[in-house]
């Protein structure tokens, strides 16, 4: 029997019932037609400090604060896609997700690539797209195929529930969901008959202080 797919969802609102909320059940419902499992942890309420860049996690592979972000590293190993998901503050992300997702992956060395990546924002008006550029640098920069949408990712409401009267946002989530899954479904076939892209080149960092 063949594994089942997964996404870790993160929800870096503190709102239980916000708008993040109601866009992550319109993708919860596409995936559950297409196959895929999730989990859904809301991040917005937990109490998470930043990195001090102690690099204690090179040596010990987990970050020295033994708090759920070691607990998100072991899901997020054992996951194929994973979707973040902030409302606007200041034309940025939630404080407390960039916290835990700073630390998540510098913490983590497993890895990621070709995991399936897609962030989702909300906001009143404006610092949308701001947001969504600044969650999506996490997967660039992990070598994960990031899922698009039919638009950007966001939808719109201030107080929890007035995202529903946002139907082409809704829409956009569900959308996205859809790609998402076939996207993660053709990287697992994939790597069943033709592999997966072995690095032919030994990393190289570039300081430009030296």
């Amino acid at each position: 029997m063949e594994k089942k797919l997964k996404v870790l969802m993160l929800n870096g609102s503190p709102r239980k019932n916000g708008n993040i909320a109601l866009a992550f059940r319109e993708m919860e419902q596409a995936f559950a037609e297409n196959g895929i499992e999730t989990e859904n942890i809301l991040l917005g309420r937990e109490v998470i400090r930043g990195c001090i860049a102690c690099e204690t996690c090179r040596k010990n592979r987990k970050c020295v604060f033994d708090d759920i972000v070691n607990e998100l590293a072991v899901k997020f190993e054992a996951a194929d896609g994973l979707v973040i998901g902030s409302p606007v503050y200041y034309g940025s992300a939630n404080g407390t997700l960039m916290s835990a997702l700073q630390r998540l992956f510098y913490s983590t060395s497993f890895d990621k690539s070709l995991k399936v990546g897609a962030s989702v924002v909300s906001a009143r008006r404006s610092g949308c797209t701001a947001t969504f550029d600044e969650l999506n640098k996490f997967f660039t920069l992990a070598n994960m195929p990031v899922a698009t949408s039919q638009y950007w990712n966001n939808i719109y409401g201030w107080e929890p529930g007035e995202g529903e009267a946002d139907a082409e946002g809704r829409q956009v989530m569900r959308t996205l969901a859809r790609n998402m899954a076939f996207l993660m479904k053709s990287i697992a076939m994939g790597k069943k008959e033709i592999g997966t892209p072995l690095p032919e080149e030994p990393r190289v960092w570039t300081n430009f202080t030296r």
